[in-house]
């Protein structure tokens, strides 16, 4: 499935997490200093939040 993450497209398999997406973007580590992961509406997630097909996610 393909979700995109600071609107960069990736290419996940079903099933996988937020933290998932964050790995493979290489964005992991950018929560340590305090930012947090939103979803297109604004809205915080967490690392074990569910993904579907075209989700869009922000680390700020």
């Amino acid at each position: 499935m393909r979700v995109y993450v600071n609107n960069e497209p990736l290419e996940l398999l079903p099933g996988m997490t937020v933290k998932h997406a964050l790995i493979k973007a290489g964005l992991l580590k950018q929560l340590e200093t305090g930012r947090k992961v939103y979803d297109e509406w604004g809205n915080e997630l967490g690392l074990a939040g569910a993904l579907s097909e075209g989700t869009k996610i922000w680390v700020r």
